[in-house]
């Protein structure tokens, strides 16, 4: 049985649209007439379960087992006047689905997924686009933008993803001799360029699925800011350990808290329920410092859990939810906070080397708002464009309910401004083209002890891949389920691999439910999705 059948017996519509298995027809491809587009090197082409062994500074993957397919490297001109570039790739499957599959990047990331290229798009019939976003580094470096890389920052920010989709899908319909039926997006983090899309250039993707985005770059930096100074320095009177996270603060979250579901598991369902007082942590006369706290971690702790707003009332961003503390320490403490946070600042903002993230204050956010550096925001409720009966396009987004990066209040907030606007300025039904799911215990993007394989990215290239390719397992077939057969996802059926590698067997399943609904334990196996429920609360 090929790929393409398989795929079908498991739910995923993956009809052959067209095959190209010929190694020379691969090589010889030279797409023409694309403005401002060249190839990089001439294609390769790798065979089924040829040795794939390729790397950047962001991303890698080195595996043979993938099906058959042609690598396209190209170099977009992003700004003819300042030569500003983008590097693109695009892969393109012998046995084709008919459809385009762009897949993001992850903070200040450049390089192209070649990952998720590999791991998501190509094994299920796509043709994969990813781009370098215009310049080469890892998650956390910053240093490409500065000084004054203004175009940089700016093909960062949404222009090398919009013109890499425009290159991508005719390099598809030159090379299959045949358009693309539909155009899809899956990412997670540094999504700010798809929702980007979804605001402003609405033709370039069907349906989009984004995970945890970074959408609000101006207000996520000084939020980040503002939780590295609630836990840092660590000779400051509020500094709590790694130890005190894990040992004593993870501890009595669950004990308040992990039962509110109706199980106990080590996860919290839904931390909007558990209403936690670390004050019952509160250090007697005598106690050992290591057991307990002090009323100024306390306060602490209360500053990251709530709103963050400034001085001026100003509403910044919202805190963390209780249940994912065995991370925060990473997240806070760690550079994962505050390395992209400062080279963001230093190298876009303020073009200032020695800038430090206590030189931060409401001026300085203030003027990331006016500057929006990269016009990287991407907050605009208005999605009707994307949506509307001329276009027709679905949205999914999903974010863990222990994210240690970015607040899953985010994800919240955005979904609600556009159920806002779109009530008060139309007659649409959110439900119709917009949907939120949650995934409890499950850190940023993928990871933590969870049900967190549904096929997002960075979950499949992490040992995590879905538990079938069919929609209710799988988020990409759900997608495409709800755009191209009009049938939307209710909820999800995600697996938790034991020790989160899939080679160690099922751990347990749950289900994944749509915002605002709880997860609940009914009966039975606690380790079958079978015994849960979503409940929407009255």
């Amino acid at each position: 049985m090929n790929l393409l059948s398989l795929l079908a017996l498991l739910g995923f519509a993956a009809a052959v649209v067209a095959v190209r298995d010929s190694p020379s027809a691969c090589s010889a491809f030279k797409p023409t007439n694309i403005t401002n587009v060249a190839l990089t090197n001439l294609p390769t082409y790798f065979s089924a379960n040829a040795s794939v062994n390729i790397s950047n500074e962001y991303s890698s993957i080195d595996v043979s087992n993938l099906p058959a397919f042609c690598r396209v490297e190209l170099t977009i001109t992003t700004n003819t006047t300042a030569g500003s570039f983008a590097l693109t790739e695009v892969w393109l499957p012998d046995d084709w689905n008919g459809r385009v599959l762009t897949l993001g990047n992850g903070g200040l990331a450049g390089g192209v997924t070649v990952a998720e290229l590999g791991y998501v798009a190509v094994p299920q019939g796509f043709a994969g686009i990813s781009t370098n976003t215009g310049h080469d580094g890892d998650v956390d470096d910053g240093s490409w933008a500065g000084p004054h890389n203004d175009n940089a920052i700016v093909d960062w920010g949404w222009r090398a993803m919009h013109l890499s989709v425009v290159a991508g899908k005719e390099v598809v319909q030159q090379y299959y001799s045949t358009p693309a039926n539909k155009s899809y997006y899956l990412g997670c983090s540094n999504a700010s360029p798809s929702l980007k899309e979804v605001q402003e250039f609405p033709e370039d993707f069907d349906g989009v699925i984004v995970g945890s985005p970074a959408n609000w770059q101006t207000h996520l930096r000084g939020w980040s800011i503002h939780m590295n100074l609630n836990t840092q320095p660590s000779t400051s009177p509020h500094f709590m350990t790694e130890d005190i996270w894990d040992n004593v603060l993870a501890p009595e979250v669950l004990r308040q808290c992990d039962s509110l579901d109706g199980l106990v598991d080590g996860i919290i369902s839904d931390p909007r329920d558990c209403a936690f007082r670390p004050e019952t942590l509160t250090c007697s006369p005598g106690q050992n410092k290591s057991t307990c706290l002090t009323p100024d971690q306390i306060s602490a702790l209360h500053r990251i859990y709530a709103p963050y707003y400034e001085a001026n009332q100003t509403f910044v961003f919202g805190g963390y939810f209780p249940g994912g503390e065995t991370k925060f320490y990473h997240g806070l403490v760690g550079k994962k906070q505050s390395k992209p946070t400062k080279a963001y600042f230093q190298f876009m903002v303020t073009n200032n080397t020695d800038w430090t993230i206590h030189d931060y204050n409401a001026t300085l956010l203030q003027l990331t708002d006016e500057l929006d550096v990269g016009q990287s925001n991407a907050i605009n409720p208005n999605i009707i464009g994307f949506v509307g009966s001329q276009h027709n396009g679905k949205l999914i987004q999903y974010v863990g309910w222990a994210d240690q990066l970015i607040s899953p209040n985010n994800s919240i907030y955005y979904y609600e401004t556009v159920h806002e606007w779109t009530r008060a300025n139309t007659n649409l039904d959110i439900d119709d083209f917009y949907r939120l799911f949650t995934v409890p215990g499950m850190n940023h993007c993928h990871g933590g002890f969870a049900a967190n394989a549904f096929g997002g990215v960075q979950q499949a290239s992490n040992n995590n891949p879905p538990l079938s390719l069919d929609p209710q397992h799988n988020i990409l077939a759900a997608i495409v389920k709800w755009v191209e057969d009009g049938i939307a996802p209710d909820n999800f059926t995600a697996v938790n691999y034991n020790s989160n590698d899939v080679a160690n067997g099922v751990g347990f399943t749950r289900p994944l439910c749509r915002y605002p609904s709880n997860l609940r334990y009914k009966s039975g196996d606690p380790n079958s999705a079978s015994s849960f429920e979503c409940v929407f609360d009255s």
